[in-house]
């Protein structure tokens, strides 16, 4: 009897994540590493959690 593990094809993003490419400082990099080692957390889920964090904390101002 041959059993095959049967995969369902899902399209990026319906796990409620999206892939996001930017250009970051040399310096942030190393910093967001230093981090990550320090809290055994992934580069990626500190990004998450560090972006979480600024946008619930951020607020918008008018122009002086």
């Amino acid at each position: 009897m041959n059993t095959k593990l049967m995969i369902t094809k899902r399209k990026r993003g319906e796990d409620g994540h999206k892939t996001l490419s930017i250009r970051v400082r040399e310096d942030i990099i190393n910093r967001l590493d230093t981090l990550a080692d320090e809290t055994g957390r992934s580069r990626n889920e500190l990004i998450g959690l560090l972006l979480d964090f600024a946008i619930n904390n951020s607020e918008v101002v008018a122009e002086k």
